[in-house]
């Protein structure tokens, strides 16, 4: 038994639909009506879905459950034991302070791919994310509605029918070989900092990286270091990366360097001997405060930017002198293959992402070695 009909109500000058489908427990038949649509050519496309959903065994009864519920009391509550401290952070500051004040407030099966695009665009024109956070924001949003699909919430995921926002790369900031050069000459290598900033530009390791390196993963006999963990980004914690995490790496560098490190470490061994023990914990650091501990992040910038300023160079981010290592690799001819697992990155597609500004004047040169080899005796 089925029974279909679309009528406009003239008190709100809306639509809806009454439909009839099968029979309930009392043996009435059991009718289905929805109210609010603008067009009839709405409601009875709405209507037809759900014709087509109760057909199929695929119709999911409508709930009260706000977006905001579903997010934070369990969306949220499942991300608690499937990310680390800091990625949960990031994810319930972007959903408690981007997300939830614009949908929180609709019933999650009422959300529309309209809403999300709305929400979408109203970050892109205020300007106060970036255009990778907003992006980030559509992966929460994405990963939220499919795990309430398939936990039988909502019917269809509306956020699979909106294009990801794009994202306009900046060009990274970078020194010459002659600045970094200059900038390792007039730096005062008796810093206990100095080691950081070598590091960084000899091996390419994020900042977190180098605040978390031991020197049990520091090969003198090999020359090269390991990377296995990584200081969490407010300095609170050392996490560890796991195996299967793209970080983990050897990282091979220069004798010049390793020597800097041998230098760096009889240093730290005498402050070390000279510290009371009470005063001192020692956590096997490369980069740490005089008392063992790891750095403050602040303190090291502080230290970046006041050797720049005295080599009187261009100023930038700690971070462009990993920018600085792979674009020299890169214009001396070093396979982005290699590169790309210098660095850390998932894929290769990610370094030439990247670098792709570099592309144009690598290829040139790659053209005239060719021509070299092809047409000169």
């Amino acid at each position: 038994m089925a029974g279909r009909t679309v009528k406009k109500d003239d008190k709100t000058n809306t639509w809806y639909y009454l439909f009839t489908h099968g029979i309930n427990d009392n043996g009435k038949p059991k009718q289905y009506k929805k109210r609010g649509f603008k067009t009839k050519q709405a409601a009875q496309k709405a209507m037809n879905e759900l014709d087509h959903s109760l057909t199929t065994g695929t119709y999911v009864k409508p709930n009260k459950i706000l977006y905001r519920e579903y997010m934070i009391e369990q969306w949220l509550e499942d991300k608690l034991t499937r990310v680390k401290r800091q990625t949960l952070e990031t994810y319930t500051w972007l959903v408690k302070t981007h997300i939830l004040p614009v949908l929180g407030g609709t019933e999650i099966n009422n959300l529309t791919a309209m809403q999300i695009q709305g929400l979408y665009n109203k970050l892109t024109k205020e300007k106060k994310l970036s255009d990778e956070n907003i992006q980030k924001v559509h992966t929460l949003i994405n990963d939220s509605l499919k795990k309430a699909e398939r936990w039988g919430l909502i019917q269809k995921n509306p956020a699979s029918l909106v294009d990801r926002p794009k994202m306009i790369r900046k060009e990274v900031m970078v020194w010459s070989m002659d600045e970094v050069k200059h900038f390792l000459k007039h730096t005062d290598n008796e810093s206990r900092y100095y080691i950081a900033f070598e590091l960084a530009l000899a091996s390419g390791m994020r900042q977190g990286e180098i605040l978390g390196l031991r020197w049990q993963d520091v090969d003198f006999e090999n020359n090269c270091v390991r990377i296995t963990q990584t200081l969490s980004s407010d300095g609170k914690e050392i996490q560890p990366y796991t195996k299967t995490r793209a970080g983990t790496r050897n990282i091979d560098l220069p004798a010049e360097t390793m020597n800097q490190l041998k230098k760096h470490k009889n240093r730290l061994e005498k402050e070390m001997g000279e510290a009371e023990p009470v005063d001192y914990t020692d956590m096997d650091l490369v980069v740490c405060s005089k008392n063992g501990t790891p750095t403050n992040k602040s303190n090291l910038r502080r230290a970046f930017d006041k050797s720049i300023q005295k080599a009187g160079l261009k100023k930038m981010k700690f971070h462009c002198m990993r920018h600085t290592h792979a674009t020299l690799l890169l214009l001396q001819g070093v396979n982005p293959k290699v590169v790309s697992e210098r660095l850390g990155h998932s894929s290769v597609k990610i370094t030439l992402d990247v670098y792709s500004h570099l592309l144009p004047s690598m290829q040139k040169e790659t053209a005239e070695q060719l021509g070299r080899a092809l047409y000169e005796d």
